[in-house]
């Protein structure tokens, strides 16, 4: 056996609009939206993972904001998804089990205190909703691929820091490589872009910082990325603080990624969009 490398990195908007309600959205945009996931799933077919490292948000599903770590890896053998029924009904999901790649997650948790991180540990337990039910409906829909469920905190304050999270990436390409299992593995970041949940501006879009987040994260250059403030991100709402999940998988990869898909979308409540790695 050899040891694991990380041969791909996806991001991809998890609204639930997406597979919810495709047909309030213009046409031509969701067009354009279904064809970057369609080509997403393509690229990750060809790349045969033999595991995927699901990188997304908490949206109070798992935790509450008495419990809510900054990171958390989830080491079970398979997930429920969504949740209840009627969140199945309500993304457009069937409910069903997703299957687990246990040993990688607890290999990922083990060596993340070993590399000065300090997440949280879910060893079994852990439910989806559209965090990762939406996106994973395009880019697996048939459940082929285990999984190791990842969370960042990027719903409430305090968050990690932008390097923070593209340092926890970084860990997580040298724990992949830190093992023989699970030889070709695929990271999924997964939220944002621009948005605002709960709040009177929720259905605004602001472009202008998700083309400008999108460039950065074309180029790759770690320090553009890494340069949000907290007040950068709150211009482009509340909810696109899950900007974090992507600055994740471009840690873990650290290349610059090809833009797939991005459309304003205020029927979806968000700035849309789905990007693949340069690898």
């Amino acid at each position: 056996m050899t040891n694991g490398r990380i041969v791909g990195a996806f991001t991809a908007s998890h609204s639930p609009g997406i597979t919810g309600w495709p047909e309030r959205a213009d046409p031509e945009k969701r067009q354009a939206v279904e064809s970057g996931y369609d080509e997403a799933r393509r690229r990750i077919a060809a790349l045969q993972p033999d595991a995927v490292i699901a990188v997304s948000v908490e949206h109070f599903t798992n935790f509450n904001l008495g419990n809510l770590p900054a990171f958390a890896v989830a080491t079970g053998d398979s997930y429920l998804g969504p949740v209840t029924a009627e969140m199945a009904n309500f993304v457009k999901v069937e409910q069903h089990q997703y299957p687990g790649a246990a040993e990688l997650g607890k290999h990922i948790y083990d060596f993340a205190l070993q590399s000065e991180f300090d997440p949280s540990l879910v060893e079994g337990g852990m439910t989806f909703d559209e965090n990762f039910c939406v996106p994973l409906k395009h880019l697996d829909p048939n459940s082929e691929f285990p999984l190791v469920p990842i969370i960042v905190n990027g719903v409430n304050p305090p968050w990690p820091s932008p390097k923070r999270c593209y340092d926890f990436g970084k860990m997580l390409a040298r724990a992949v490589g830190a093992q023989e299992q699970y030889e070709r593995v695929v990271v999924i970041g997964t939220g944002g872009l621009s948005h605002w949940v709960g709040l009177p501006e929720s259905g605004t879009v602001n472009e202008t910082f998700d083309r400008d987040f999108l460039q950065r994260f074309d180029d790759g250059d770690p320090e553009r990325l890494t340069a949000y403030t907290q007040d950068d991100i709150d211009a482009a709402g509340n909810g696109a603080h899950e900007i974090r999940t992507w600055l994740v998988a471009a840690g873990a990869v650290e290349v610059g990624f090809d833009i797939l898909a991005y459309e304003p979308v205020p029927e979806w409540l968000t700035g849309t969009a789905v990007a693949a790695a340069r690898i």
